[in-house]
């Protein structure tokens, strides 16, 4: 090979090698991520208290992160657990409730944030509602009620476990002490219980947004006969739960999940608009239109929170009636089932 050839040759070697070098130095400069990028096997429920992981996921947050999150929709939160015990899921969005059942089962799990309080309304449609309108108090108007039909009112409800289901029962023996012979409580999923109330097939039900504001747009003889929060004050809602596997397995990814959450908290509560159409793309299917999904984000059911803190009391309150019906018979240790630390992280504290 000629000289000159040669020399051609070796300064094109020369620079490739320098462009080379060049691009993987400016590959190491670029910021690296807060943590790989991860996976996190979610369930949910399809209602509004699960409003914050429809928005930072339909605001395509959690992708920015790096969290890729594997959604399930459930029915039930006791479904849910069932998930949670068999190590199908990391993450749910769930009731406090069935999280207690499930902890006090042996499942590992902590609450790592808190989504709303003050969530369950009880729904009368027709005759119910009527009765209850008439009457000096529920008691009056459920045994009234009874005494016209011949049976007792028949309420629907989640599963037994549920939030909705334990805050009607506290309501029904704490605060109205409505007599066992004049209620009927049928449980039931979520959109089950939804069209039951539609077609007249309960008479009512405790139950959470948007089916109380979808339902009383589409009949109007349905009234809320017991607000959110006066049946069983301050009640704890749905929470944020994530696996002690989980945690173990990739602490960065549940702490970018928190920190999601809470940002998802605050963007909700200042922007309905927005968040109403992420919500009815999330769970609304055609099903609820947006202007109604707006008024349900608006209503007294709809106190979003995130800060685990909120409910411990109440979760502590909670346990032990759950204990009297026999839902729970081994008690949960409330403050180990709470894991403070990454709130407190995320804000600061």
């Amino acid at each position: 090979m000629p000289p000159t050839d040669r020399t051609t040759m070796n300064r094109r070697h020369l620079l490739t090698t320098a462009a080379t070098l060049g691009a993987a130095a400016a590959a190491l400069s670029l910021p690296l991520p807060a943590h790989a990028a991860a996976t996190l096997r979610v369930g949910y429920i399809p209602i509004i208290p699960m409003t914050q992981l429809y928005v930072l996921m339909g605001e395509g947050w959690a992708k920015e992160a790096g969290l890729t999150l594997q959604t399930t929709s459930f029915q039930s939160g006791p479904a849910m657990i069932q998930g949670l015990a068999s190590g199908t899921l990391d993450v749910a969005y769930v009731g406090i409730g069935p999280a207690m059942i499930a902890r006090s089962k042996g499942v590992k799990l902590k609450v790592v944030a808190a989504n709303v309080i003050d969530q369950v309304a009880l729904i009368g449609r027709g005759p119910l509602s009527k009765a209850m309108a008439a009457a000096a108090s529920p008691a009056e108007g459920f045994k009234a009620f009874r005494a016209a039909h011949g049976r007792p009112a028949k309420i629907g409800s989640l599963p037994a476990g549920s939030v909705p289901d334990t805050v009607l029962r506290y309501w029904m023996l704490e605060i109205a002490h409505i007599a066992a012979d004049d209620i009927e409580i049928v449980g039931m999923g979520e959109q089950p219980l939804q069209q039951a109330l539609l077609s007249g097939a309960v008479d009512g039900s405790s139950i959470l947004e948007p089916t109380l504001t979808l339902v009383q747009s589409r009949l109007p003889d349905a009234t809320i006969v017991a607000k959110a929060g006066t049946m069983f004050p301050r009640q704890p809602g749905a929470v944020l739960v994530v696996t002690e596997e989980a945690i173990a397995r990739d602490r960065a990814a549940i702490a970018e999940l928190v920190k999601l959450h809470i940002r998802a908290t605050a963007f909700a509560t200042a922007n309905r608009d927005r968040t109403a159409e992420l919500v009815t793309a999330a769970i609304g299917k055609g099903l609820v239109e947006q202007d109604v999904m707006r008024a349900a984000l608006s209503s007294d059911a709809t106190t979003l929170v995130d800060d685990p803190r909120v409910v411990l009391e109440s979760t502590k309150q909670m346990q032990a009636f759950q204990q009297r019906l026999g839902q729970i018979t081994d008690p949960v240790d409330v403050d180990a089932l709470f894991d403070f630390s990454f709130h407190d992280a995320a804000t600061g504290k």
